[in-house]
């Protein structure tokens, strides 16, 4: 008599058994890691948003110039803040880890695990901010600004 040396039905069970609870213990893992990553990125793009406007007064007030840039010149037709960065971000709206805005409005929003937290610039004082108060994205905008 022959046996062939194959994995039993029993074994193969175990094995998808196994492999299933590690699913389960690792894919909430990966979405909060997305989310984070997400986050950081906002981070960065509105430390460099702010950096760059400040830059620009410097660069107006070196030249007689003492008016902050204005919502309309802050954007380029190249993208959201081409009027201060080197390279303009892409309006992207409904990404999540992506800045959309009405171009030369001074309202952009960022959206991280589907919450769009808007921003907003004030030409009058060149403060590029978020309502850290509201119920809606509060919380989420603490955390892009701090």
């Amino acid at each position: 008599m022959k046996f062939s040396h194959a994995f039993t039905m029993l074994e193969m069970v175990f094995v998808i058994v196994v492999l299933g609870i590690l699913a389960s213990i690792a894919v909430p893992r990966l979405a909060a890691t997305r989310t984070d990553a997400e986050i950081s990125k906002g981070r960065a793009d509105v430390a460099s948003v702010r950096s760059a406007i400040i830059t620009e007064r410097q660069s107006r007030l070196i030249t007689g110039v003492s008016s902050w840039i204005t919502a309309a010149n802050l954007d380029t037709a190249s993208g959201l803040f081409g009027g201060v960065l080197m390279y303009p971000v892409a309006n992207e709206s409904g990404k999540n880890g992506k800045w959309s805005a009405t171009a030369g409005s001074g309202t952009y929003v960022f959206r991280v695990d589907n919450i769009p937290v808007p921003f907003t610039y004030n030409q009058n004082n060149g403060t590029f901010t978020c309502d850290t108060t509201n119920v809606t994205y509060g919380e989420m905008c603490k955390l892009l600004i701090n």
